[in-house]
């Protein structure tokens, strides 16, 4: 037992969601009284958003975490202007958050190509600084990556989220018959026959008390929250963590996912939301389906059943509802069209909302 949890831990320091950095501006160069002359300004210092970029290997290419730009040119009698201090330039992950030491945002960086000023040059020296140079912003700042996908998959643990992954996807994740398989976001593809991708991310198990940070519930939490869809994937036969936790069913399973979710944050219930029912192989599979769908149409009939503490105050509206076994491969085909085709509708309601606002503007400019 002892040796499952150091690898446990072994296993999830590959993956770094947060680092911690120190970035300096350069100083700006020193100014010419005599003439004056007027020195360079210090270089600044970027986070630039590329793709296959990790903040793993941010870490291991910088282990000091230190970036300080170039100094600023100084003012001579052959260059009255110095040159600017050379930028410093630092490749991050897609989907950075950028937060001060009290963890307040002061950046975000979603796209490739997109830059974030995170420490300016001090200004060359010159007449109003006494032809002295001043030094370059210093501050320590937090990257803190959340996961961009299409698709994120929600459950508990156990509920057969990696098998599913590794059916649907070309990814490779850990599969075992114990609980906290995944232990770390992975994340998978989709191909379609006319080569549309759909990325899929699989998040480690939540178990009640997610939202209040057990089992490092934020740390996974907060993945979901860029995900532009929900997936949850429920045991047909229900889910108990331990002999020490009370057994869940499949419908107070789903009320305890949406629970979590909207006790972290409330907007992620609002985001479509698909429903794999998994392990339709397993026997009295088939009349536990028909429970849980009987449950699903009327939830409000069924509420006065479970604890108060569990209900949501909204519940989740699935579009689909999808039995699976990914042990048979019952029911994967059909659930990659669904996924395919709530995707797709959400992007024309996406692009139909933009021409729409686009329309309004022409419209209000020809009016004035």
């Amino acid at each position: 037992m002892v040796r499952c949890g150091a690898a446990v831990l072994r296993k999830y320091s590959n993956f770094i969601d947060d680092l911690r950095v120190y970035v300096r501006g350069g100083t700006g160069g020193m100014g010419y009284p005599n003439l004056g002359g007027e020195g360079g300004r210090g270089g600044d210092v970027w986070f630039v958003a590329r793709e296959r970029t990790t903040l793993k290997s941010i870490r291991e290419k910088y282990p000091q975490k230190r970036f300080v730009a170039g100094t600023g040119a100084n003012s001579s009698v052959k260059a009255l202007k110095g040159e600017k201090g050379k930028d410093c330039e630092v490749h991050v992950p897609l989907g950075i958050s950028v937060l001060d030491d009290d963890g307040k945002q002061i950046g975000e960086l979603n796209a490739a190509g997109e830059r974030f000023l995170a420490a300016r040059g001090g200004l060359g020296g010159s007449l109003a600084t006494n032809f002295l140079p001043c030094k370059g912003q210093r501050r320590t700042v937090h990257l803190d990556l959340k996961l961009i996908a299409d698709v994120g998959l929600v459950g508990f643990p156990n509920a057969g989220k990696s098998s599913l992954l590794s059916k649907i996807s070309h990814a490779k994740p850990e599969i075992a018959n114990y609980a906290f398989t995944t232990i770390q976001p992975e994340l998978g593809k989709i191909m379609y026959a006319d080569y549309k991708q759909i990325s899929v991310a699989d998040l480690p198990g939540l178990i009640e008390g997610a939202h209040a940070n057990k089992g490092m519930g934020h740390k996974f939490l907060k993945h979901v929250e860029r995900t532009k869809q929900l997936l949850l994937v429920v045991d047909i036969s229900g889910f108990q963590l331990s002999i020490k936790t009370q057994f869940r069913t499949a419908f107070e399973t789903i009320l305890l996912l949406t629970k979590e979710l909207e006790l972290y944050n409330e907007e992620l219930v609002t985001k479509p939301a698909l429903l794999a029912i998994n392990k339709m192989d397993l026997p009295c599979a088939k009349d536990n389906l028909d429970e849980l769908m009987t449950q699903l149409e009327n939830p409000q009939d069924f509420l006065h059943l479970v604890e108060e503490e569990m209900i949501p105050a909204n519940t989740l509206e699935f579009r689909e509802v999808i039995p699976i076994s990914t042990y048979t491969g019952e029911g994967i085909e059909e659930l990659k069209t669904c996924i395919r085709k709530s995707i797709d509708e959400q992007a024309e309601r996406v692009n139909e909302e933009y021409r729409k606002k686009k329309l309004l503007l022409l419209q209000t400019s020809k009016e004035e």
